[in-house]
């Protein structure tokens, strides 16, 4: 059931665009209890080395299971101190022979970063990725539906040459698919530290002879890659990387929303997106049918792509650590939420846009004169024509400046009669006949679904899938 929407939120995020799938790894409630995850890890692999005896090792993890973000909140009012705050919560739980081993031998950023890492790539493995996966599939059967629907090409926001509406929606099946692939392995690059709290291992080689072993076995409870080396805090780069291949996804989606609007735009009219009929486009202009969805997702897109910039700078920090990433990494949550969100409302876009399959072909009408300039000037060219280039673009300018097809003005040319005499009946009807000049717009439209539905349904990716079939 959808939560009730708090109206007395700061964040339009909250309120506004929030996924309710993802509450269990990104709410601040999901942030503690990840966090003590991690403190009952430490606590079982103390168990597993015999320092702490199974009832005491169960007491501490039944305390971390229970806690929650409330308690916690209301002992960092009197502590100062977010992470003592949760060891202290969880230390109210325990016995007094437990207590000692609460956080023993721990840093706050063993637990901070551990706790990120694991509950991002949570998020992405089991909410966020799957969704990518819908909005690629309902891609992949637009592409092939649209595979054979003429459109005209633009370049420079001018008519170019002729493609297929399919052929343009492929090259987002692509370039969407090899996203899905990057945030993949970008989310199972994350890593952990238990390294202490400059990294040396200080605290935990007072007790461990080999204490990266004992790190090792703590995020291997968690399932999660220890840093090779860090200091207080993991080495940036990894999440550096993964935010840079959200935000990068991001780019594609907004790119998609930025085409699709402008096909939408009343002198062009060849797509729209579904209407209810109760829906309002305009509080004054009652006729108004405006593409609110993609420019929602570009505005979204425009707030959250600096975040990169922010990322990045906060690959700096001073020495073995400064509290200069404290505040802005904890917004990276937002960014996923955000854009998991778009991915949702592009989708239901996609499933029900509307094509218009004959305004696309008057568009194409428009310029079915002045197409053919380019197959005429290649095929001149390769039948001997010394300038062929500069003879085309004379001939389109007379064709212009006389109001007549650049076929008509070429046709009535003796001094090219030679060379058109020269062109096979196949190359004659695609100079001459623009419809028929798409290349292999169709045949790669359907390469390129056809290699992404073998992509996805590869048996080696059925763990990254989360048991969900790509294709029912």
């Amino acid at each position: 059931m959808k939560e009730e929407i708090d109206f007395s939120a700061f964040s339009p995020t909250d309120y506004r665009y929030a996924v309710d799938e993802l509450r269990d790894y990104l709410s601040e409630e999901a942030f503690v209890q990840y966090k003590a995850k991690v403190e009952a890890a430490v606590a079982r692999v103390f168990e597993h080395r015999g320092i702490l005896s199974k009832e005491l090792c169960d007491e501490i993890v039944e305390a971390a299971s229970k806690v929650n973000a409330a308690e916690v909140y209301e002992e960092e009012q009197r502590t100062k101190h977010d992470i003592r705050a949760l060891v202290n919560v969880i230390r109210s739980g325990v016995s007094d022979e437990a207590k000692p081993f609460v956080h023993l031998s721990a840093t706050s950023y063993d637990i901070v970063d551990t706790a990120n890492a694991l509950r991002y790539k949570d998020a992405v493995m089991k909410v966020i990725i799957p969704d990518m996966l819908e909005l690629e599939r309902t891609w992949i059967a637009l592409a092939r539906r649209e595979k054979d629907t003429l459109q005209i090409g633009r370049t420079h926001g001018q008519h170019a040459e002729p493609i297929t509406f399919g052929f343009a929606l492929a090259q987002y099946v692509n370039r969407w698919g090899s996203m899905i692939l990057r945030v993949k392995e970008a989310s199972e690059n994350l890593v952990g530290k238990f390294s202490g709290a400059v990294g040396a291992y200080n605290a935990t080689s007072l007790i461990f002879d080999d204490p990266e072993e004992f790190e090792r076995e703590v995020l291997a409870l968690l399932d999660i890659k220890p840093a090779t080396v860090s200091t207080q805090i993991v080495p940036p780069e990894p999440m550096s990387d993964f935010v840079h291949s959200i935000i990068s996804s991001f780019s594609v989606v907004a790119n998609f929303c930025d085409d699709m609007r402008h096909l939408q735009r009343s002198e062009i009219g060849e797509v729209m997106e579904s209407v209810v009929e109760e829906q309002v486009g305009s509080s004054t202009m009652p006729h108004k049918r405006n593409p609110i969805g993609f420019e929602g997702v570009k505005s979204l897109w425009k707030r959250f792509m600096p975040q990169a910039v922010t990322m990045y700078l906060d690959q700096i920090s001073e020495h073995q650590r400064d509290l200069t990433n404290s505040a802005s990494q904890r917004y990276t949550q937002e960014l996923l939420v955000v854009f998991d969100y778009c991915i949702r409302r592009l989708r239901r876009i996609s499933e029900w846009l509307v094509v218009d399959r004959e305004r696309m072909r008057e568009n194409f009408m428009i310029s079915k004169d002045n197409i053919i300039a380019e197959p005429l000037y290649i095929l001149l060219s390769y039948y001997g024509h010394p300038d062929a280039h500069e003879y085309v673009r004379r001939k389109s300018f007379q064709a212009y400046t006389e109001n007549k097809s650049l076929r008509e003005v070429v046709e009535r040319d003796e001094e090219i009669l030679s060379y058109l005499r020269k062109f096979t009946s196949e190359q004659k009807e695609k100079v001459f006949d623009a419809e028929k000049y798409v290349g292999i717009a169709v045949k790669k439209t359907e390469k390129v679904v056809s290699y992404w539905e073998g992509v996805f349904k590869n048996s080696a990716l059925t763990t990254f899938l989360s048991q969900k079939a790509f294709l029912d």
